[in-house]
């Protein structure tokens, strides 16, 4: 078995829970890698093999992230397109996407006895004509248009051909299920079970008493035009990146991607568990 990991130890614990995970994977029929900039962090284990993380994951058998959901995000953009099984340990607060806790690591065996559902996730492709040429950005969970310093942006949204509106407002966010649970819950948007597949559309502080989230089918192609006056800095982020600017009346078009994420659920039930401890943590802050 290969098992490539992709730690944050920017996160509390992500260092000694990464040497935790290796000492448990440490066996003679698993081999273990690491992309080459943690050869001299991790120099004192020595059952990790180190190259291009890209590269690894193409020929794992798994992927394990190991931080938040931030990090998962990161480990999966970095490994789309691989088809390869992504696992996420929570070092973090609260990890939707994560299915193993950093203080419940023996559940890595199961790996092993391949006691694990994959639950296949949505992504979006954002496509965008820059000045190096036509581009395509995948989103895992989101892509946020808006504009610098919170300006008010006019923009028009289409789905096909058709109008669906002209607004004023801070920005939108289009999103997967995966990500109605991020920046688009927080925008008021509805929970979506992260394996269903559409776009949600919300807006970030509409300038409007009758504007409500919306949801798309999987097959919509969505575009988003802005002509706010040239004062406006606009641009639009993947997943938490740094923004992308888009030129006035250009037309940034968000389609659902050929390619998807297979996320490793090895307890079962890993996103209600989430919800529901989000829920008790929300009770508590009351």
């Amino acid at each position: 078995m290969k098992i490539v990991i992709f730690p944050n130890l920017k996160k509390k614990d992500a260092f000694s829970c990464t040497v935790e995970v290796c000492r448990r994977l440490d066996r003679t029929d698993t081999r273990i890698f690491m992309d080459q900039k943690y050869a001299g962090i991790f120099s004192e284990l020595k059952n990790i093999s180190y190259g291009d993380f890209r590269t690894l994951a193409e020929g794992a058998d798994f992927a394990i992230a190991i931080g938040g959901d931030g990090t998962i995000l990161k480990c999966a953009a970095a490994m789309m397109g691989t088809g390869t099984k992504l696992l996420g340990i929570n070092t973090g607060r609260l990890g939707f996407m994560a299915s193993v806790e950093k203080d419940r690591l023996d559940a890595l065996e199961q790996l092993y006895t391949c006691e694990y559902r994959v639950s296949d996730r949505m992504i979006l492709a954002a496509e965008y004509e820059t000045e190096e040429g036509k581009k395509v950005f995948c989103a895992m969970n989101d892509i946020v248009v808006s504009s610098r310093y919170s300006k008010i942006m006019e923009f028009d949204v289409y789905a096909g051909e058709n109008l669906i509106g002209s607004y004023l407002a801070d920005g939108v966010v289009l999103s997967t299920p995966t990500g109605s649970t991020a920046y688009a819950l927080s925008a008021g948007g509805p929970i979506i079970e992260p394996e269903l597949e559409c776009l949600e559309m919300n807006l970030i502080c509409p300038h409007s008493l009758f504007v409500r989230p919306m949801i798309f089918n999987a097959g919509s192609v969505i575009s988003v035009v802005h002509h706010s006056s040239e004062d406006v800095e606009v641009g639009f982020s993947v997943d938490g990146n740094e923004p992308v600017k888009i030129k006035r009346e250009s037309r940034l078009i968000i389609r659902k991607s050929a390619e998807k994420i297979k996320l490793i659920d090895i307890r079962g039930g890993t996103f209600y568990d989430s919800l529901n401890k989000r829920r008790m943590r929300s009770l508590m802050w009351r």
